[in-house]
């Protein structure tokens, strides 16, 4: 196989990685750090990462005093001699070259594995091709491997991610504000949609993820409802806003002591609201908060004394939760619409969730926890009935969970009080992951980042969200010098459980080519509803059918 030959190896360490002297001819303007090469040894090819450039001179002199107005000509004369430029490169992965009759290590026939070595001196590194691509990151032939992006310096060539290991784990998808996180979600999760590997239950805070909205380019794009019909089941929190297929009310009675600690910040609560909550909920059972709300000031002061509470503190906190009732919130309510969300699930259908103008983080924190919750508590039952029957029939479907501004769930504080904190570290226990979409992860606990198994970040600006972003990964260098050359806009880096090894991409256009490509011409277009347009009756009858 032919391929554009760069440099020879002429040093270096396993550990450091290469230094490479470049040919003469070639244009270190072309190169970018993170550019994907390989490294041709005597019996393997090295598929490596370029993760520093550097500009040499054989004649100190000629440093100390450059010549001025330097021509064309003379300028080519000195290249390669006088002048020469170093490019020094991370192997990260291995395999057997094309058309060895005897392989070393019979286990790289499967593929590439991780380096275990390093190449000769004056091995060649040269750019890598389709072939190497492939062989890397597999083929979009219509299975798992769903196509991301391109790289960045080849335009035409597919990187893929493997959409059932994406599943395996919980992920995450970074990057400051702009950089194109919401469109990136939707291109991850219309791959998982179109190729069956979970289904999903996204928590659309925004409304950016069920139905049209408008580019930064002014361009109108499709949402997942559009694309894929009745596969995408939409419910809403706002019965005023037409689109929903159905609409969720929560109750007094749903909402559990850890949900009021999670809103902390939003209603200001005091360090003693946990002592509180527990005296509360303990006294007073499953209507406790419904039951606290009512309490008149004369019964209040008689449950303290009961108890031994504190009146001021009580009296403060009755003030703070009221701010729970909003039209949505109603005094007693069953699970009766979550089940059925479960329900739809379990069938293979994707529900999105719109918060419509309740949109505050305390609407978006107290309801994403409630509906999870009890969706974790069903999917657990339900995996540990397979476990016992052993009846693949039983086997639950991996489900993804998407939320936005998970670091509001999942900081420090919470991430151990919260149900996605919890989900985050059972590592699939449940068959349940997360998909995390944030623009701050330094704001997200690290014992909950060292478990997310890929990340796709795109720029970010501030360092210590760049450190939470490599939090328990290997090979930081490499890594953290291609996050940090990339542009703001529809460039990521892409490393994990779901690619053998890291990439610079410029991510796939989100356009009629992609619909045509993950569209079903069996599906049925999606057709919008108006609030309050479907009965029970009716979505029982369309459930079982």
């Amino acid at each position: 196989m032919q391929r554009n030959r760069l440099g020879v190896v002429t040093g270096g360490t396993f550990n450091a990685g290469l230094t490479v002297r470049l040919d003469p001819g070639i244009n270190v303007e072309a190169l970018r750090i993170g550019t994907f090469c390989v490294v041709e040894g005597e019996a393997y090819r090295y598929f490596s990462l370029i993760q520093d450039l550097q500009l040499h001179a054989t004649d100190p002199g000629l440093m100390a005093s450059p010549p001025r107005d330097l021509s064309p000509f003379l300028r080519r004369t000195l290249a390669g001699t006088s002048t020469y430029a170093v490019a020094e490169v991370k192997p990260m992965l291995m395999m057997p070259k094309y058309g060895d009759t005897e392989i070393v290590d019979p286990a790289m026939a499967e593929g590439p594995k991780a380096v275990r070595t390093i190449p000769m001196h004056f091995a060649e590194l040269a750019e890598a091709t389709s072939f190497d691509f492939a062989d890397v990151f597999g083929e979009d032939d219509g299975g798992s491997y769903f196509a991301l992006g391109s790289p960045l310096a080849m335009d035409g060539l597919d990187v893929c991610v493997d959409l059932r290991r994406i599943v395996e784990r919980s992920n995450g998808v970074f990057g400051s504000t702009g950089t194109g996180k919401s469109f990136l979600t939707r291109l991850l999760l219309g791959g998982i949609i179109a190729r069956n590997a979970a289904v999903n239950l996204i928590f659309d805070m925004h409304g950016e993820y069920a139905f049209s909205v408008q580019s930064e380019a002014g361009t109108w794009v499709k949402g997942l409802k559009e694309l894929f019909g009745s596969k995408v089941r939409v419910y809403g929190l706002d019965t005023k806003t037409k689109g929903p297929d159905s609409h969720l009310v929560i109750g007094l009675n749903q909402i559990e002591p850890a949900d009021i600690l999670l809103l902390s910040d939003e209603l200001n609560l005091s360090p003693t609201t946990e002592t509180n909550l527990i005296i509360l909920s303990r006294a007073l059972g499953d209507e406790w908060l419904r039951t606290f709300l009512a309490m008149e000031p004369v019964a209040l002061q008689t449950f303290c004394e009961e108890r031994g509470a504190h009146l001021g503190s009580l009296e403060a906190l009755q003030r703070k939760l009221v701010k729970l009732r909003q039209p949505y919130v109603l005094e007693s309510v069953s699970f009766n619409v979550i089940d059925e969300m479960l329900q739809y699930l379990e069938r293979g259908k994707h529900v999105i969730f719109q918060f419509g103008r309740f949109s505050r983080p305390l609407d978006y924190m107290l309801v994403a926890n409630i509906v999870t919750r009890r969706i974790r508590e069903k999917y657990r039952e339900r995996v540990e009935g397979w476990q016992a029957s052993h009846n693949e029939a039983d086997r639950p479907k991996p489900l993804v969970i998407t939320i936005e501004e998970a670091h509001k769930f999942l900081n420090p504080e919470m991430a151990r009080q919260t149900i996605f904190g919890t989900i985050a570290r059972e590592l699939r226990k449940y068959f349940v992951t997360l998909l995390i979409v944030d623009q701050r992860p330094s704001g997200i606990d690290p014992e909950v980042l060292s478990q997310i198994g890929t990340r796709i970040s795109g720029k970010l600006t501030d360092e210590r969200d760049l450190e939470a972003v490599l939090t328990g990964v290997g090979n930081r260098n490499a890594i953290r010098a291609g996050l940090a050359s990339l542009d703001t806009r529809n460039e990521i880096m892409i490393f994990g459980h779901a690619v053998r090894m890291p990439m610079q991409l410029r991510t796939r256009r989100y356009d009629e080519a992609f619909y045509q490509a993950v569209s079903d011409r069996s599906v049925p277009p999606a057709t919008a509803t108006t609030a309050g347009g479907h009965s029970l009756d009716d979505l029982v009858s369309d459930l079982w059918g």
